[in-house]
């Protein structure tokens, strides 16, 4: 009798023993298995368009497809280098899902650095080529152009200056203003006329601003607030920074610059995927309702005024389309093979 409950109680115990484990181990499956559920219903977007533009766009996503949105913004000073740099450095283990970045550059550096994944979007297809990534790791919506903010209480309309290099002129000296061209769109700007201009030229110019007392600010917003209190007589910066102090009732003008030379610089936003993302479905959910006709036509028409790429999309009458500009003509792609080395001479040019 001794024998069998001795017996029993071994039995008990093994079954005791060999149970707790996978109590614990089942537990946590169904708390994993939880979490991932949750986890699913939502994607993680990185953006350097500014957050009062991008915000009220992802909400609206979220609203339309319940899908819960976590963005990070960038700051003025030094978008898009801080997001990129942020990407890099997450690329083992990803964070974001999804790169909404404000401008070009930037995005083909994270191709180049094995960052982007490719994904051909359905709405897509109408994007002209020169806008897209022909391997699909990118593509363009929504431009905003590089021009020529202009107080117009300090200077005549038929002196308006209409060229880039109008800020080399002597007339303008100290005059005028532009942002630190090592971040954003300004970078892309710098770095594309080291395309067209080559190195020497390009590195010409910007010691002659300098020469000339041309104000390296922080940003293009405040290129845009200082020539709108009347500080600066003009400045070169975005068409959404022009257009919103229009809106606020300042006393600014926009030119589309070198209209018979060189070309306005049109700079893209861009949308990407982030390989190994976590929500990749997700994302591509989100990619999709970015490259929509009616997110670039909510564009056109918001406070931003961006430029669409597409000719049949729907724009305000003081939305230029592309037709009616004279756009640079600059080859992207190689543009972001040589930002490296291009900021590398602009860091010797503006941080002595």
């Amino acid at each position: 009798m001794t024998k069998v409950n001795e017996n029993h109680r071994a039995k008990n115990g093994n079954v005791y023993c060999l149970s707790l484990p996978l109590i614990l181990l089942l537990i946590y499956l169904l708390v994993f298995s939880a979490c991932q559920v949750k986890d699913k219903n939502e994607v993680v977007v990185y953006t350097t368009l500014d957050q009062i533009f991008s915000e009220p766009i992802l909400k609206k996503f979220q609203e339309e497809t319940s899908i819960k949105v976590k963005a990070l913004y960038d700051t003025e000073a030094t978008k898009t280098v801080g997001l990129t740099n942020r990407l890099i450095a997450e690329k083992e283990n990803p964070k974001a899902d999804v790169f909404w970045n404000s401008e070009i550059v930037r995005t083909i550096v994270l191709k180049r650095k094995g960052v982007l994944s490719p994904y051909y979007s359905p709405n897509a297809r109408n994007v002209p080529r020169r806008f897209k990534d022909s391997d699909g790791y990118w593509t363009g919506f929504g431009a905003r152009a590089r021009v020529i903010i202009i107080n117009r209480n300090l200077v005549k309309k038929d002196q308006y200056p209409r060229s880039i290099r109008d800020l080399i002129n002597r007339r303008w000296k100290g005059m005028g203003a532009l942002s630190l061209p090592l971040f954003g769109t300004t970078n892309t700007h710098a770095l594309a006329l080291f395309q067209l201009w080559g190195v020497e030229k390009t590195r010409d110019f910007f010691s002659q601003c300098l020469e000339n007392k041309v104000q390296v600010l922080d940003g293009n917003s405040v290129v845009r607030d200082r020539v709108a209190d009347g500080l600066l007589k003009f400045g070169l910066t975005d068409t959404d920074d022009v257009y919103l102090g229009i809106l606020r009732g300042k006393p600014v003008d926009m030119i589309y610059p070198d209209q018979d030379s060189l070309g306005t610089l049109l700079i893209p936003n861009t949308v990407a995927l982030i390989t190994g993302a976590p929500h990749p479905e997700n994302g591509k959910k989100l990619v999709d309702y970015l490259l929509s006709d009616k997110l670039e036509e909510t564009l056109a028409f918001s406070d931003s005024m961006q430029i669409p790429l597409r000719p049949h999309i729907r724009r305000p009458s003081h939305c230029p389309s592309l037709n009616e500009l004279r756009v640079m003509d600059v080859d992207y792609e190689s543009i972001g093979e040589k930002a490296e080395e291009y900021s590398m001479i602009l860091r010797q040019i503006f941080m002595k």
